[in-house]
């Protein structure tokens, strides 16, 4: 049998997070008295001192440090197993939220959502491109339910879709194609580099090789497409978003000594499975059938 209640534990978690029983009795919606109560009990059935109170402040003890990090990860469960028993009750979720890199094959994509569509008519689809950390950082923040991204997040529901092949191109009028010898590092910083920026908030990282002194930075991989193709600059891209350029040889794959392609994993991942409902399930499903077969 249990000594403490969770509400217990979520009120001594209050209490640390705003400094003293006042601030906490305001978060929880709680007297001051009750909030006071709530701890004593909990060092009483612990036996241990988790606070110090100076004035009007409560300080952690070294004890109190200890529990509260496993308190708050009985918390965060115990907020969990709600969520998902209110998506088990609420049934077919209204609204999915998916963050894609925008390097995922878009047709693979939209062919699972068709999919998953035909099952549930109603729901609603919203999309958000991203470009490296971007799709993490939309499902650490809780923005979307599921995230499509090359960097995987350890930890937590992570399964590995398909590869994503880059290769380093350019115009065919580019001067790159008239050198006779393989290229270079070298050569390539007498260039102009496209390079995409990262879309996290809290995020510098730039997708391709960053030595070029020439540098343009743009926020979508279509625009790295685009100036490529009008012979602004060189870049590595996706292959199977410019295999129709390749092929009427507009673009032409540079030939670098250190090898013209590189290759991405692409990971579908989420906070936790069982949280996900009927529809995001299905999807889920859906998209890993497709890129398996594919």
């Amino acid at each position: 049998m249990a000594k403490a209640t969770l509400e217990q534990w979520r009120m001594f978690k209050a209490v640390v997070e705003h400094g003293g029983f006042a601030g906490a009795s305001v978060a929880v919606h709680k007297s001051q008295s009750t909030v006071h109560h709530a701890v004593q009990k909990l060092e009483a059935a612990l036996q241990i001192k988790l606070l110090e109170v100076k004035g009007r402040k409560a300080f952690l003890t070294d004890s109190g440090r200890l529990i509260l990090r496993r308190a708050e990860f009985l918390i965060e469960e115990a907020s969990k197993i709600e969520s998902v028993a209110s998506t088990l009750s609420e049934g077919i979720e209204s609204t999915l939220k998916i963050a894609v890199d925008e390097v995922f094959p878009s047709a693979t994509l939209y062919q699972a959502l068709a999919k998953t569509s035909e099952l549930y008519p109603l729901l609603k689809i919203e999309l958000v491109q991203s470009v490296l950390t971007g799709a993490n950082e939309l499902l650490n923040d809780g923005v979307v339910d599921l995230a499509i991204s090359s960097i995987p997040i350890y930890g937590i529901s992570c399964s590995m879709l398909c590869d994503a092949e880059f290769i380093a191109v350019a115009h065919k009028d580019h001067p790159l194609h008239q050198q006779t010898e393989q290229l270079n590092f070298r050569d390539l910083k007498l260039h102009r580099q496209i390079v995409v920026r990262d879309s996290a908030n809290h995020s510098n990282q730039d997708e391709g090789w960053l030595g070029a002194d020439m540098r343009w930075t743009v926020s979508h991989l279509q625009n790295s497409i685009d100036m490529v193709n009008q012979n602004l600059g060189y870049a590595w891209l996706p292959k199977t978003q410019i295999a129709d350029l390749i092929e009427s040889q507009t673009l032409i794959t540079l030939d670098l000594e250190q090898g013209t392609t590189r290759t991405l994993n692409l990971y579908l991942m989420c906070n936790d499975t069982d949280r996900l409902g009927p529809a995001a399930q299905e999807f889920k499903q859906q998209l890993v059938a497709l890129t398996y077969y594919n």
